[in-house]
């Protein structure tokens, strides 16, 4: 029986990733960062790690692993309070990423399972021309600096010790129990609140949670995923009033937008200060998943309608 460990177990990816692989079969432990963390199902082993970073001790959580699936880190913010924001994601992200894979290797491990991030690629792809796995990256803010260094430093490590190093890059993660921006947004739409973005005409990635834990799945094993870099996606872009109208229509509701222009929202943003935002709503994000499919045989098993369709309802149940 092939023995995982999960680094931040309870969180968005990490619990359905965990149920996933122990209704497969996986012997699974996990990592978490109180006692006080949720439940899991029988077979998942629990290790609280309260901190990560060049010191931390993975000893215990890492025996007799054969694959390690790195989750944890610190994330993506719009409003970072830290003093030196950069310092803290690269204690985070990459001194914490390569101490916890560096034990890896003095345990044995077999494969380590980074999931990384699009915004190694870029904050944005021109319209047409979507993020390939062997684009030059070009990462712009500091939690897309210290991932891709993370990834360098993970590449290097494997070449030294012949541990295999799989990288994924995911864009936007949704599905049932999505938080943030993506939930405010089914918000306004079960609100029938009017907005603004009835005449965007670009073009953005998005991966559901089932389609991103497929991929790690298949990555767990597949031989051909030794030391490659991959990007996931549910292989559909849609325009931002595309995904609006499609996550109104799984919610049952109406989306109420209004056309205005692009260059008149972006307009507005600049006199506000605000253009971060506006480059999510109108600015194109595409990525290429040809790699996957070529390399690995795989391909998004859950539709983009059908994914908006389970957060949905998982909005509907435990939200409203």
């Amino acid at each position: 029986m092939t023995k995982v460990l999960i680094t931040g177990v309870n969180g968005f990816v990490g619990k359905t990733l965990s149920d996933e692989l122990v209704i497969k079969g996986f012997n699974v432990n996990g990592t978490v960062r109180s006692v006080m963390s949720v439940d899991f199902p029988g077979a998942v082993t629990k290790f609280v790690i309260k901190d990560i970073d060049s010191k931390t001790d993975w000893q215990n959580a890492l025996e007799s692993v054969d694959v390690v699936i790195h989750l944890a880190g610190r994330v993506h913010v719009m409003k970072d309070t830290a003093i030196d924001a950069l310092s803290e994601f690269r204690r985070v992200n990459v001194e914490g990423t390569l101490n916890l894979a560096r034990q890896a290797v003095e345990a044995g491990v077999q494969r380590f399972i980074f999931i990384s991030s699009i915004k190694v690629n870029g904050e944005g792809s021109i319209l047409g021309q979507p993020y390939t796995p062997e684009d030059q990256p070009a990462p712009v803010d500091p939690y897309g600096i210290s991932k891709r260094e993370a990834e360098d430093g993970l590449r290097q490590l494997a070449s030294e010790t012949g541990m295999e190093v799989v990288i994924i890059r995911p864009p936007l993660v949704y599905g049932p129990g999505v938080k943030a921006n993506f939930q405010s947004m089914m918000h306004w739409l079960d609100k029938g609140i009017p907005l603004p973005l009835g005449a965007i005409h670009n073009r953005r990635s998005l991966v559901s949670l089932d389609n991103l834990i497929d991929l790690i799945v298949t990555c767990i094993h597949h031989p051909a995923a030794a030391n490659q870099i991959f990007i996931a996606g549910d292989g559909e872009d849609l325009s931002t009033t595309e995904l609006l109208q499609r996550m109104a229509a799984a919610l049952g509701k109406k989306a109420w937008l209004i056309p205005v222009p692009s260059f008149i929202l972006e307009w507005g943003a600049r006199l506000v200060g605000k253009q971060a935002i506006t480059q999510k709503l109108c600015g194109s994000l595409q990525v290429d998943i040809s790699k996957a499919r070529d390399l690995l045989d795989w391909k998004p098993p859950v539709s983009v309608d059908e994914a908006l369709r389970k957060t949905a309802q998982y909005y509907i149940k435990f939200h409203k």
